[in-house]
């Protein structure tokens, strides 16, 4: 993997941190980029995505499918970001602690599990192993059932919250997460899934914090995103 500690875009806030990270489904080749002191980001509603695939592995692991509610509280968890069907799948997967073993699972290295789901932290190149266990079946534990499933509700998110990744191609699948800090009123923006690029089906993975509002924070991921896949060379 090619890191860099430089950014690619300024920022003219000295509050804001990003981390972004992007992967060649393909060839695999990764590159990551990081601009502030801590790589380590607060998940927000990105962390939905690694609630599902939690509860995707314990359905395989006892040999069972979702049953019709967990099925409707996904669909509602990823289309609509919806935090009442969250926290009740939460509950399914055994909360923080049942989120940690999926992770290291799914060879999360840098991801840790808080008891508030949304505080829970990740980094750029975690969301990417993450986004590998749905859409590169060489790399995944997860049932090509599974798999669908979660892609599918990936591209169905409502036409409000189809920011982030998607502005860097075309065909997005994604799940982004925003909320603002309580001890600082800033604001933290994330947005991760696979676009086409290129031609080519791409990874993305943008985490960022300290943002004033919402929106300054999306326009700072998308920018970041657009920046990131062309870096790469897909573009």
């Amino acid at each position: 993997m090619d890191a860099r500690r430089e950014p690619l875009v300024d920022t003219a806030d000295g509050n804001v941190t990003y981390g972004v990270a992007v992967r060649d489904i393909a060839t695999g080749r990764t590159t990551a980029h990081h601009h502030g002191p801590a790589p380590a980001h607060p998940c927000a509603s990105v962390v939905k995505l690694g609630i599902l695939l939690a509860l995707l592995l314990r359905c395989q692991d006892t040999g069972r499918e979702p049953t019709a509610r967990e099925r409707e509280s996904a669909a509602e968890m990823i289309e609509r970001s919806d935090n009442d069907a969250a926290t009740a799948l939460w509950h399914v997967i055994g909360g923080a602690d049942g989120m940690d073993a999926a992770h290291r699972r799914l060879g999360l290295r840098e991801s840790a599990a808080a008891p508030r789901w949304g505080l829970s932290r990740t980094t750029a190149t975690d969301q990417l192993t993450l986004l590998a266990a749905v859409f590169d079946e060489r790399t995944t534990p997860l049932s090509e059932r599974s798999r669908a499933f979660v892609a599918d509700l990936m591209t169905r998110v409502a036409a409000d919250q189809a920011w982030g990744v998607s502005a860097a191609g075309s065909a997005p699948a994604l799940k982004n997460g925003w909320m603002p800090l309580s001890a600082t009123g800033l604001w933290v923006v994330n947005s991760v899934g696979r676009v086409t690029a290129g031609g080519r089906d791409v990874l993305v993975a943008v985490l960022s914090g300290g943002h004033p509002t919402k929106e300054a924070g999306i326009a700072l991921v998308e920018r970041v995103a657009r920046t990131a896949v062309s870096a790469a060379g897909v573009r």
